[in-house]
């Protein structure tokens, strides 16, 4: 018999739960994308580039507001693939930070609901990512959770 030498050490295959939360942060990326884009279609920006001023004082214009609220959309949304690689070659990080940001995105998203702009798609996104997060075999793979006697490398 042949026996075929890995230069690599064995990790374990992706259990589909992963694929499931990989896609729903894909989902998100896009939705986040979207959102980025939204605000400068609003000011008509790509028609007429920047017409006025960013500040007023120290406060910002209608302009400012939507060309920040654009550029924090694009850095979660670029973050998020960043994440989305991590967690597809399953990393512990990625675990941790898409649990974080999970939380974080979930209690925006149920002030945003409370305060009458709800972003189902992102409330249900994020319900979803939680729950398949905390599964024991996911946990497993990503070395959250240990059996008694397993050592972590």
């Amino acid at each position: 018999m042949f026996r075929v030498k890995r230069n690599h050490p064995y990790r374990p295959k992706r259990p589909l739960s992963v694929t499931l939360i990989a896609w729903a942060i894909f989902l998100l990326f896009l939705v986040r994308l979207d959102q980025a884009v939204a605000p400068l279609l609003d000011t008509r920006i790509f028609e007429t580039g920047l017409t006025g001023p960013l500040l007023d004082g120290l406060r910002l214009t209608p302009l400012g507001s939507a060309l920040l609220t654009s550029l924090v959309y694009a850095l979660l949304s670029l973050s998020g693939i960043i994440v989305l690689i991590g967690f597809l070659r399953m990393k512990r990080w990625s675990w941790i930070v898409l649990m974080v940001w999970t939380a974080i995105s979930l209690i925006v998203s149920l002030l945003g609901y409370f305060y009458g702009r709800p972003n189902y798609i992102v409330m249900a996104s994020d319900t979803f990512i939680a729950l398949a997060l905390n599964q024991t075999d996911v946990q497993r793979i990503f070395k959250i959770r240990t059996d008694p006697g397993e050592r972590l490398d």
